[in-house]
């Protein structure tokens, strides 16, 4: 009998020998430290917030269950958002120690299934609902979308009850502004039409003699000679106040049409 008691004797001896090897004193680590700050241990760091996931994924799976009581709803989403926060030190102190960044970490654990309030904002996690506790009294309004009213639709009769005769351009001309741009626009047209019939003159008066020259002077003039001789069909006035006006329609409806 007294051999069964030894070897179990042996293998205790052996756990908590291995528990000494570990990292000291077995009953001082089965207790999180207070500070995260305090542990300078990254892999230490490591175990106590695989810890608080754990802690975490409980508290959820338990805040499922919509048949328990508000109080205890209330309670336990208060503790999961107070371990939300240890979680969120120990991955500072972590990110402190060189060690990876959870923070930033898009697949969080058990995170992703509370529900942010609107109007919540600022540094670190913020308060969320778990579960049950977003069909709460008070908890539930704060998710409820305000329906948007509709505008109601004009009738045929509202729409043409603002259409006038400015509506339709018979009013236009009224207050003589849109006749004094039309008269400055009709007078730089004519302008440039007499100014490029000039040039055209000029250049092809250049290729004759100086009697061409000074005959084809003389024609702009208004002057008769009986034996003048045109070799350039010089447009009378009525044609270039049509090419005046044509070029001015062109130029609207380029820019209006």
């Amino acid at each position: 009998m007294a051999r069964p008691e030894e070897k179990a004797k042996s293998m205790l001896n052996r756990w908590l020998k291995g528990k000494a090897e570990e990292g000291g004193s077995g009953l001082k680590r089965r207790r999180r430290p207070y500070m995260a700050s305090e542990c300078k241990d990254l892999n230490e760091c490591d175990k106590w917030r695989s810890q608080v996931l754990r802690d975490i994924g409980a508290k959820v799976m338990e805040i499922q269950n919509s048949a328990l009581e508000e109080g205890r709803i209330r309670e336990l989403n208060d503790e999961i958002n107070k371990l939300m926060k240890v979680k969120y030190a120990w991955e500072k102190q972590i990110l402190k120690l060189g060690g990876p960044n959870y923070i930033k970490q898009a697949a969080k654990v058990r995170e992703g299934e509370g529900v942010q309030a609107p109007g919540q904002g600022g540094g670190g996690p913020a308060y969320k609902y778990f579960g049950a506790a977003r069909n709460l009294p008070g908890v539930k309004e704060l998710f409820e979308k305000p329906k948007q009213a509709k505008k109601p639709r004009k009738t045929k009769h509202e729409i043409l009850k603002g259409i006038d005769l400015d509506y339709y351009g018979y009013r236009d001309e009224d207050d003589g502004v849109l006749l004094r741009v039309e008269k400055e626009a009709e007078e730089d047209a004519q302008r440039v039409a007499l100014d490029e019939l000039e040039k055209e003159q000029a250049s092809r008066g250049a290729s004759g003699n100086g009697e061409e020259r000074k005959s084809s002077a003389s024609a702009a003039n208004g002057e008769e000679d009986g034996d003048f001789v045109a070799y350039v069909d010089i447009p009378d006035v009525k044609t270039i106040e049509e090419t005046v006006l044509e070029k001015k329609k062109q130029y609207l409806l380029a820019k209006y049409g």
